[in-house]
């Protein structure tokens, strides 16, 4: 951090040499600042129509000098000190007030996105001496008036009733604060040792569509290993394009991540670059995305080196934009939630390398390409036909082919345990041999990178001679899932290839719902884990092969078993 920082232009030689020295003042870790300098910041003020600012860390050493204009100031990066999740900054600002006003709403909003352990403003008396001092500190625990600061009894600093600058035990309040608010957050939560988020939502729709998002937004949070503290919903005629909410709101939700320990902001809206970099100028807390979550998700799962390269590609697509000099938004994530997985130490490189490695990654993705190719002319010599289970994620899949074929693939109760693509050989109880592929599951709002990065894996599906669409109709909102499937469908020209409805975990509901559901849907219930449900949807797939196979869509082979096939009874 710079010694002296801001708006120094027009300062005369001597001026600016009486500013420098301010450096040379002590001041007790106790006090809130020294009588002394003190004065000589008032003298100075009243000199130059200037407000000068003091960052003063708790050992009681003068930081940064800042200097700003006869309005405010504008306090520099402090990213430097770290605030642990439910810790202050360590570093306070004093600064002066040319007039003799109290602390301004500006004052309060730097206090509370920038975690200072407090805000202090002295006013300049028309003379240039030093009139009240003024102290505000965020309040540790959420009032009931709403308020988020706490004001304390202005201290005059001249005049019969003055008192000394060190009249507040700085070191002491500030532990109190901490002492409170770590008090707080013990009566909530028990640490996990996990990142904790705060998950806010914004929307001009009607509410119910953005809880069930956010509900969506918290199951991928727990999915990605983040213990969420609390969600937030605001809604808004219009996003604010440079914040998404308002600055005041961005001021409360800081507060109200640090007065409940989290470590992390994530938006269930996608938030452009500049959004990124307005917010994280104003908040030290690391800021994420949905899309940013997503990602994250897929850089644990990807187990494969085509999933390695594709989530790699898609990490550097969208950090690409990103990365602009001195964005502390990156620093913050890298190699942490938003930053991790094959990508991780390629994103706070330069734009220029960035781009090499997405040259060369494209170029491994079009020899996965040709690779799948190769195997898909394999696969018609053998005249095997596909059925590709597709779907939304968590819906079932993988536990409807390890019931179907008796496999072992992962199959988890969390959002995209799924990601590198399964097949299983499988003949049907009249000698009919068919592939059956496992796909990675669909989402709402599926981030355009990885669109693009998994296309590969998604061109699989053009191979299919039937689609399984296997439906969670236990979710309240199946519905809306079912038509951000079918929208991927159509997006990827599949909506020609013929599809079966499979409306999975039927034992989660009333057998007069599942009956009403079948028939509005025109699905199959099944119960995924229960291999006997499965007999009907099991005839309609060997029946749909064989049709096709009668009019030369696909040839079905007969040939004696082979080793890797599942015979199903």
């Amino acid at each position: 951090m710079k010694k002296l920082y801001g708006n120094t232009g027009g300062l005369k030689a001597t001026q600016l040499r009486r500013i420098e020295n301010l450096h040379h003042h002590r001041i007790s870790p106790e006090s809130v600042v020294s009588m002394q300098l003190t004065e000589e910041l008032c003298a100075l003020t009243h000199e130059i129509r200037r407000q000068i600012g003091l960052l003063i860390d708790r050992s009681g050493k003068l930081v940064t000098v800042i200097v700003g204009d006869h309005r405010k100031i504008d306090i520099p990066d402090t990213s430097d000190y770290k605030a642990p999740p439910g810790r202050l900054k360590g570093i306070r600002c004093v600064h002066t007030h040319v007039k003799e006003e109290e602390l301004t709403k500006d004052d309060l909003t730097d206090l509370s996105l920038l975690r200072l352990d407090l805000m202090a403003a002295i006013t300049v008396a028309p003379d240039g001496k030093p009139g009240f001092m003024h102290i505000a500190h965020i309040l540790p625990q959420p009032a009931k008036s709403g308020e988020q600061h706490r004001l304390l009894t202005p201290t005059p600093l001249s005049g019969p009733a003055s008192g000394p600058a060190a009249d507040v035990d700085c070191l002491e309040l500030i532990r109190a604060i901490e002492d409170e608010l770590s008090h707080y957050q013990g009566l909530r939560r028990v640490d996990t040792g996990k990142e904790r988020a705060l998950l806010v939502s914004v929307t001009t729709q009607p509410k119910h569509h953005a809880i069930a998002s956010l509900e969506e937004l918290t199951e991928l949070a727990r999915s990605c290993g983040i213990e969420v503290i609390d969600t937030v919903l605001q809604s808004r005629k219009k996003i604010n394009p440079r914040f998404v909410v308002g600055t005041g709101k961005l001021e409360e939700l800081t507060i109200h991540a640090m007065q409940c320990g989290a470590s992390l902001i994530i938006f269930d809206q996608e938030l452009n670059p500049s959004q990124i970099k307005e917010i994280t100028d104003l908040t030290e807390f690391k800021v994420i995305d949905r899309t940013q979550l997503i990602l994250d998700i897929f850089a644990q799962r990807a187990t494969s080196r085509d999933g390695k390269i594709q989530v790699e590609l898609a990490q550097l697509k969208y950090m690409l934009p990103r990365l602009a000099t001195k964005n502390t938004a990156m620093s913050r994530l890298t190699g942490g939630i938003g930053g991790r997985g094959p990508g991780e130490t390629k994103l706070e490189i330069n734009r220029r390398r960035v781009r090499d490695r997405i040259t060369r990654l494209e170029k491994s993705l079009e020899n996965v390409k040709k690779h799948r190719g190769r195997q898909k002319a394999k696969r018609t010599r053998n005249r095997l036909p596909v059925i590709s289970i597709i779907g939304y994620t968590n819906a079932g899949k993988s536990t409807l082919l390890n019931t179907m074929t008796n496999s072992d693939v992962l199959a988890e109760s969390r959002l995209f345990a799924t990601l590198d693509p399964s097949s299983r050989r499988l003949r049907f109880p009249r000698d009919t041999d068919v592939i059956i592929t496992d796909t990675v599951g669909f989402i709402k709002d599926l981030p355009r990178e990885l669109k693009v990065a998994f296309r590969a894996t998604l061109e699989e599906l053009e191979n299919a001679d039937i689609l399984l669409h296997v439906i969670d109709i236990s979710n309240p909102a199946y519905e809306s899932q079912v038509e951000s499937v079918e929208s991927i469908i159509e997006e990827l020209g599949l909506e020609d290839i013929p599809l079966i409805l499979v409306l999975n975990k039927a034992d989660k509901l009333a057998k007069t719902t599942v009956d009403q559901v079948a028939a509005q849907t025109g699905g199959f219930p099944i119960c995924a884990k229960d291999s006997k449900s499965l007999h009907p949807l099991i005839d309609k797939m060997e029946a749909m092969v064989n049709a096709n196979a009668s009019v030369g869509t696909v040839t079905v082979d007969r040939s004696p078993g082979h080793p890797e096939t599942t015979v199903y009874h």
